[in-house]
């Protein structure tokens, strides 16, 4: 399993998951950028997602759903920030099922950072942050602690795979 470590901090409101992989910041990046990558460990195992709208760009939208055993949750994101290939930053919330925000639900706000790893490789912390304790408990009882983990978990499987943009594996071979 790719994650290194788990951190919540209550009093900044926040939930970070840190993870390493073997590949370059900029590989590591397309898992963000390509929608097709991204529907590939966003949910976590058991809800695969389908990424409906994925404009990548600062004000440009995500827009999701997970299928589920039980049923399918959607989501939406905002970007506020992107600086290729080494950062970007959004809002995240719940929607519902035409992909328009739940204005019963709370936002947060979600910065992935990618660094270079001597020696090769990529560490990247996907942290979020709560508008208040209420909505910071209120997601950490729905598990998205675990959730994430389990999410963030499955890149490897992705790296290992070669899975480029349009599924084609573009490694050359000798």
């Amino acid at each position: 399993m790719t994650v290194t470590k788990v951190r919540k901090d209550h009093g900044a409101m926040t939930l970070a998951i840190t993870a390493e992989f073997k590949a370059d910041p900029e590989r590591a990046w397309s898992l963000w950028s390509d929608p097709r990558q991204l529907e590939r460990w966003w949910g976590p195992p058991g809800y695969p997602a389908t990424v409906v709208d994925h404009d990548f760009v600062p004000g440009g939208y995500v827009r999701y759903y997970m299928s589920g055993p039980d049923h399918q949750p959607h989501g939406w994101w905002r970007f506020l920030a992107i600086d290729a290939p080494r950062s970007l930053e959004f809002e995240n919330g719940l929607a519902d099922e035409h992909g328009e925000p739940d204005p019963g639900m709370p936002v947060m706000v979600v910065r992935a950072s990618l660094t270079g790893l001597a020696g090769g490789g990529t560490r990247m912390t996907v942290e979020a942050t709560f508008p208040d304790a209420d909505a910071m408990a209120q997601f950490l009882e729905m598990g998205m602690e675990e959730g994430m983990a389990a999410a963030v978990g499955q890149i490897d499987g992705i790296l290992d795979a070669g899975v480029h943009s349009g599924g084609v594996d573009r490694r050359e071979t000798v």
